[in-house]
């Protein structure tokens, strides 16, 4: 969708004027993955209107296939506003405008599933479900098991104010991220929609997915990864090329830092965020999930992947807008790289991801 920044501080009833920028947590991914070097597509639906020929241009300009993405003649592309306030405070606001948009019309019966299940990670949201009753039908039946579906990946992005049924949609999500191989989802969150307070909580409540990546705010994330087959080896030929990873060790064969054994099923492995001069705190959660996909795909070990994750929302936060160009993969893999101290004494800036600009430590 088209999204709307404020061009200072305040309500949205004081913002005078909005610059025009994308967003959604789908494309964001996939731009993020583009820019790491992946192949990504995104399937969508937008309106036959300026905003959608802006939408699927400036998503195309990063380097994601969008020839799957329909034009609706009939519904507008989605459009949101925000406030300049972090989602997780009681000043921040989001006017959303998606309710009859082209998006809220997806469907089994009118998504091209050839383009999705060509693709070796399927990544969604439970922000689609919240849309409509036909989205919530899609995602009901691309969670749904069948021979031959991708790695399926969902990031929960309970989101209340989108939901028609308030009441209804934690059980839905929960339901949905049942069905899924790898799920995001934030303590907070899940302490919101569910009542669940704790990593250890949450993973009693979702017990299926292979892998779960609990996201802690500035604590880090903790990733519940099951041993005997990984995600990477599912996500196809890029992650197998690399070699067979195991959940919890890195590729060099280092135990992973923070990781304990709670039995035969899984390893939990818990990774400290990075200290971040914070620009704009919006778009870290999609960041977040893109950068732990591409270490994913690329065979990396569970510290690794999160780690990535961390850089990646790291280059998102230092900028004003929900997407950048993440660092080179050179400079995020030296990075992923460092002890646990030198890792703990990393404080990235405006800027940090150049290969000229030098990354501070204290």
């Amino acid at each position: 969708m088209v999204t709307f920044l404020p061009s200072r501080p305040g309500r949205l009833a004081d913002v005078p004027s909005f610059s025009r920028g994308i967003g959604g947590a789908e494309s964001n991914v996939a731009c993020a993955l583009a820019g790491a070097g992946h192949r990504a597509a995104w399937v969508s639906r937008v309106g036959a209107d300026g905003f959608g020929d802006h939408l699927v241009e400036a998503v195309a300009g990063y380097g994601v296939d969008t020839s799957a993405v329909r034009r609706d003649p009939t519904r507008p592309t989605g459009i949101y506003f925000r406030t300049a306030t972090d989602r997780g405070t009681d000043v921040h606001e989001v006017a959303y405008y998606r309710a009859g948009s082209a998006a809220s019309a997806m469907s089994p019966d009118n998504v091209p599933y050839e383009a999705l299940f060509a693709a070796r990670v399927l990544h969604l949201s439970g922000i689609t479900a919240a849309l409509s009753a036909d989205c919530l039908a899609l995602l009901r039946d691309l969670t749904s098991p069948r021979p031959g579906r991708p790695l399926v990946s969902f990031d929960v992005n309970h989101r209340p104010g989108l939901w028609r049924d308030a009441a209804a949609g934690p059980g839905v999500l929960l339901d949905l991220a049942r069905g899924c191989d790898l799920v995001f989802v934030g303590e907070d969150e899940a302490e919101e929609a569910w009542g669940l307070n704790g990593a250890e909580a949450i993973r009693a409540a979702l017990p299926g997915p292979a892998v779960l990546v609990v996201k802690r705010g500035a604590e880090g994330a903790t990733v519940f990864s099951r041993t005997g087959g990984t995600v990477a080896e599912e996500a196809g030929d890029e992650a197998a090329d690399a070699g067979e990873a195991d959940p919890g060790r890195t590729d060099s064969g280092r135990t992973d830092s923070g990781r304990t054994d709670t039995g035969p099923t899984d390893t939990v492995t818990s990774v400290p965020a990075l200290r971040v001069d914070v620009v704009a705190p919006v778009g870290a959660g999609d960041a977040f999930a893109a950068g732990f996909l591409s270490a994913t795909l690329r065979g990396l070990g569970v510290r690794d992947r999160v780690r990535h994750g961390h850089l990646m929302a790291a280059a998102v936060l230092t900028v004003p807008g929900d997407l950048t160009a993440p660092p080179s993969r050179a400079r995020a893999d030296a990075l992923a790289a460092l002890d646990d101290d030198a890792w703990g004494r990393l404080r990235l800036g405006p800027g940090w991801t150049g290969e000229e600009q030098e990354v501070r430590t204290t």
